[in-house]
């Protein structure tokens, strides 16, 4: 059975470049892997939110790295166009939250972004242009709190 969900009108795409493809079983508490087999992975709840202390990763750490990787990359881009180079030891260090507020649950985040050595101007804009390019900036856009920070 699949059920349709309403989904926005996106412009039309001149090429798609890459679909990501993964099978989850079993939720928060299940595993995952990606149709190439690069990605196989176990599911644990966090202890906070009451798991066990079992191995595995969950959503919100998965999204982190996801979102910190593809910011870095669109900042590099944005460097090429600003004429620079971003430091050797860049780092972002991403921090999703999962809240709950009266039985419903949404994120916020903050991603922390440190670039040595770097004026503290072009370092900012080189953030806010990679904010703007960003898949993962476009799609939490207006959805969810976000913080994004030259440290």
């Amino acid at each position: 059975m699949t059920v349709a969900l309403a989904t926005t009108t996106l412009a039309p795409v001149e090429k798609l470049l890459y679909t990501a493809k993964a099978h989850t079983t079993g939720g928060r508490d299940g595993a995952s892997r990606s149709s190439d087999g690069r990605l196989d992975i176990k599911l644990s709840v966090p202890k906070q939110m009451g798991g066990q202390d079992k191995p595995g990763t969950n959503p919100e750490q998965l999204f982190a790295a996801g979102w910190s990787a593809c910011f870095m990359s669109a900042m590099g881009g944005a460097a090429a166009k600003m004429r620079t180079r971003l430091p050797p030891d860049a780092a972002i260090d991403a921090e999703v939250d999962l809240r709950g507020t009266a039985g419903e649950y949404s994120l916020q985040a903050r991603l922390n972004v440190s670039l040595p050595g770097m004026e503290r101007e072009v370092a900012q804009a080189l953030v806010n242009a990679a904010h703007q390019t960003c898949p993962y900036s476009k799609a939490t856009r207006g959805n969810i709190d976000v913080s994004i920070n030259v440290v």
